[in-house]
C-alpha cells in the first residue's frame, strides 16, 4: 500500500508541477508581448493657420497650430510648393510639452504660395499664402 501511496504523490507532484509551469510560460509570454503604446495607437497629425492669408514681401507673419500623436520637442519644418516638389524652407520649430506651435516666417516670392507644416511622415493640410 505504501508502494502506490508514493506513486499517487509522485503524480500529484508532477500534476503541480506542471500547471505552475503551464501558467507561468503563459506570465512569460504575455510579458514578452509589448503593450500598445497610446503614442502608435493614435495617428500623427499636424493643423496648421497662418495669422495672414495676403502680406507684403519679407513682411513676417505666423504659422500655429497643434499636433497629436507627437512627441514634445518634435522638429516641425515649414515646406513651400515649388512647380512640383515640396521644398523645406529655413523655418523650424519644435512642439511643445502642450502639443502646440508657432512659428515665425518671411516669404519673398510674389504670388501665391501654397505651404504645409511637417514632422517626419506627417504633414498638416496644405494652406495658401498670398505674397504682394
Amino acid at each position: 500500500m505504501t508502494v502506490i501511496k508514493r506513486y499517487s504523490l509522485r503524480i500529484a507532484a508532477v500534476g503541480v508541477i506542471s500547471a505552475v509551469s503551464v501558467g507561468l510560460m503563459g506570465t512569460v509570454a504575455s510579458a514578452a508581448t509589448p503593450a500598445p503604446s497610446s503614442a502608435a495607437a493614435v495617428k500623427a497629425s499636424v493643423t496648421a493657420k497662418p495669422s495672414a492669408t495676403s502680406v507684403q514681401a519679407w513682411q513676417l507673419f505666423r504659422v500655429t497650430g497643434s499636433a497629436t500623436g507627437l512627441k514634445a520637442g518634435s522638429k516641425l519644418v515649414l515646406q513651400q510648393k515649388q512647380g512640383a516638389k515640396w521644398v523645406s524652407l529655413p523655418a523650424v520649430t519644435t512642439l511643445n510639452a502642450k502639443g502646440t506651435y508657432s512659428l515665425g516666417v518671411k516669404l519673398g516670392i510674389k504670388g501665391k504660395n501654397d505651404l504645409r507644416i511637417v514632422s517626419g511622415n506627417t504633414a498638416s493640410p496644405v494652406f495658401s499664402v498670398t505674397v504682394r
